[in-house]
């Protein structure tokens, strides 16, 4: 698991290789990651944007960003907390994942980017 805490937001990750919707063969692996953020702050928050920096291992970077997560905005109360799961292809098998969430303070509006933990996708098979 890897965890990082903005601002009182906890944002925790695990990953999971996916190996029977990748095909290694054609260089098509596909990892799920699933994504807990916490809100341990005094204030009722509101998930607006994220973006995401994917690197693999061939040395290519993509960035994706967007509204939200997963089609949702949520409203995250105090010792509240949203989960999702999302998902990567890699042509390698072994990559790294890290981004931000843009939250917004409900009471005052403040914007606060909250960082997303970097964290690595990497076919098990590789490790040996």
């Amino acid at each position: 698991m890897f965890t990082q805490i903005t601002e009182g937001i906890k944002v925790s990750v695990v990953t999971e290789y996916q190996q029977e919707y990748s095909s290694p063969k054609q260089y098509h692996y596909v990892f799920t990651y699933k994504i807990k953020i916490e809100n341990n702050s005094e204030y009722t928050v509101q998930l607006l944007r994220r973006k995401w920096s994917i690197f693999d291992s061939d040395g290519v970077r993509k960035e994706v960003e967007g509204d939200g997560v997963v089609g949702q905005q949520p409203v995250i109360e105090p010792g509240e907390m949203h989960q999702y799961v999302s998902g990567c292809n890699l042509k390698t098998g072994i990559g790294k994942m890290k981004g931000y969430y843009l939250i917004e303070r409900m009471i005052d509006g403040k914007k606060i980017e909250v960082s997303i933990p970097e964290f690595s996708l990497i076919v098990p098979f590789k490790m040996n």
